[in-house]
């Protein structure tokens, strides 16, 4: 009869009886009860930066992208029968269905590579295994190729790669300089400082190597007896060996372009430049009459960020966050001496989880100001408004909890859930102060224990229900964590279900001994310039 006359069931008044006797030990004891909190809120601050740090998480997408880089300059026969080679290698490793392989790009392809580079699709059967165990042993089976530089990632993840850093790896160490051979040599003792760093995989330099060249030497003198210029000569010798479009051939909706250049055998053979008849006033004559003609070596390309020249050294991670990676091969690095005007920069997810870290903090402070300014628009007291925003830090103690325990290092989606905390969990004490307000106000409550208790049992129940369906509805995001389609909102889930948990519990015990020890006159100012609206 009593239940149904307080419309209360057996468990919750359980739950009553415990809070009520839990708040009556804490306003006995309220230094330790303080403290407590206190000393959890400093032991997650200082634990924060010991978390793991990464951009994203790992993606779990299905399908690997393996890159095949060989030397500049490798036949195409001899790509793919490397190429070949590293197809059957994937398919020894059992998750592996089917591969698909590009060899080369086209010159106007907006990623234009050489027939030395390859990229093979690898189509992933569900397993038991982890992604990083499945990595890591494609990485072994492609080690046997010889003289080629592996790049294992996945097709979106690479392709984030590369709009972060220009290249397709996680890490990008680049140095900048003038002298490419000082570049090369630098890269070079990169290489070497870091390669023992653990959780380093697929470490290597960007293919800037010395090729076999033509040079072509014009001597002006000769050519101007001969009625030539320096830009007619350029043009017969870029017609002669690129190729040049002197007409288009119609086929139904569709035009062709007709080039014309020297013979496939002419190019090939750089001794016969010189034997290259030119056009000319006085008639044709050879090219080695009006040039010298001399073969030598060069890079096979120069690429340059902001007009700098650069090289770079690039490397995925395993078994190992990326800050923690960095951070080491940073300290490896430090003591690397650079000729002067010669610098070296971190890019990759490092660098953008940096200055998303920067950004997301900046607007995190800027969240706090809007809450602390809602907060006082409603409550016209700063006490409570603090009060109310303690709860905050106290979430921040579960959600770091739930980071360790789950294994998640700090990236940008457990930074989001973090910012989602504030408004959740500042949500306990609006119910609790508010409900206190209107029992002084409204009911003539004095302010005191009785009061405090009472507002707190009587708020008990809509906390708590608030709290469980939030947490059940993170459930199903907390579950099977590699899920594709889950690598972004599972961070997120397991830092808001955290906070919720600790704030929810410190919240109990903690909100009503601050107000009782520093919340009366406040409530008086708060009821006195507001009076009580209860939320």
């Amino acid at each position: 009869a009593k239940a149904t006359l307080h419309g209360d069931g057996w468990l919750v008044r359980k739950l009553k009886a415990v809070d009520a006797r839990l708040l009556h030990w804490s306003f006995d004891h309220p230094r330790p009860v303080i403290g407590l909190a206190l000393m959890l809120v400093l032991l997650a601050g200082v634990s924060v930066p010991w978390l793991g740090r990464t951009f994203l998480p790992a993606f779990n997408e299905g399908t690997v992208t393996v890159s095949l880089i060989l030397p500049p300059g490798t036949a195409l026969s001899e790509s793919n029968r490397l190429g070949t080679l590293a197809e059957n290698q994937i398919k020894s490793v059992p998750e592996a269905l089917s591969t698909g392989r590009r060899t080369g790009r086209a010159e106007l392809d907006e990623h234009a590579e050489g027939v030395h580079f390859s990229e093979i699709d690898v189509d992933l059967a569900p397993s038991e295994r982890g992604r990083e165990v499945i990595l890591g042993e494609l990485r072994r089976a492609l080690a046997v190729i010889p003289g080629a530089a592996i790049n294992v990632g996945q097709p979106i993840s690479h392709r984030l790669d590369h709009l972060l850093s220009g290249v397709r790896a996680e890490i990008a160490i680049k140095i900048f300089g003038d002298d490419l051979e000082t570049l090369r040599a630098k890269a070079e003792e990169v290489r070497q400082r870091i390669t023992t760093v653990p959780g380093l995989a697929d470490l290597q330099i960007e293919k800037q190597v010395l090729i076999p060249q033509v040079r072509i030497h014009i001597d002006r003198g000769e050519a101007l007896k001969y009625g030539l210029s320096l830009n007619q000569l350029s043009e017969t010798l870029q017609a002669a060996l690129q190729g040049k479009v002197v007409s288009q051939i119609l086929d139904g909706q569709r035009t062709h372009d007709v080039v014309v250049r020297l013979a496939e055998e002419w190019r090939a053979e750089s001794g016969d430049f010189g034997d290259i008849l030119i056009d000319t006033p006085k008639g044709k004559i050879p090219l080695k009459l009006v040039a010298q003609v001399e073969e030598t070596t060069g890079p096979n390309l120069i690429n340059r960020d902001n007009m700098r020249r650069r090289i770079v050294v690039l490397a995925n991670t395993q078994g190992r966050d990326v800050g923690a990676v960095v951070a080491e091969v940073q300290q490896r690095l430090a003591a690397m001496p650079l000729p002067a005007g010669y610098h070296l920069s971190y890019e990759g997810q490092f660098r953008s989880q940096q200055e998303a870290t920067r950004l997301i903090s900046l607007l995190a402070m800027i969240s706090l100001a809007g809450v602390f300014l809602v907060l006082y628009s409603h409550f016209r007291s700063v006490v409570l408004s603090l009060v109310i925003m303690a709860n905050i830090p106290m979430a921040l103690v579960g959600s770091v909890a739930a980071l360790w325990l789950s294994g998640q290092p700090l990236s940008v989606a457990s930074l989001v859930g973090f910012i989602t905390l504030t408004g959740i969990s500042a949500r306990n004490g609006i119910l609790k102060i508010s409900h206190y307000l209107h029992l002084v106000g409204q009911e003539g409550e004095p302010f005191g224990r009785e009061m405090i208790v009472r507002g707190s049992l009587e708020r008990l129940t809509p906390v708590l229900m608030t709290a469980l369906v939030a947490a059940l509805a993170l459930v199903p995001l907390m579950l099977d964590a590699d899920a594709a389609g889950k690598e972004i909102l599972h961070p997120v889930a397991v830092v808001i279900f955290g906070g919720l948990i600790s704030s929810t519990l410190l919240d109990t015990l903690v909100t009503p001994v601050v107000i009782l020890l520093a919340g009366g006159k406040a409530m008086e100012q708060s009821l006195r310039t507001h009076g009580t609206t209860e939320t």
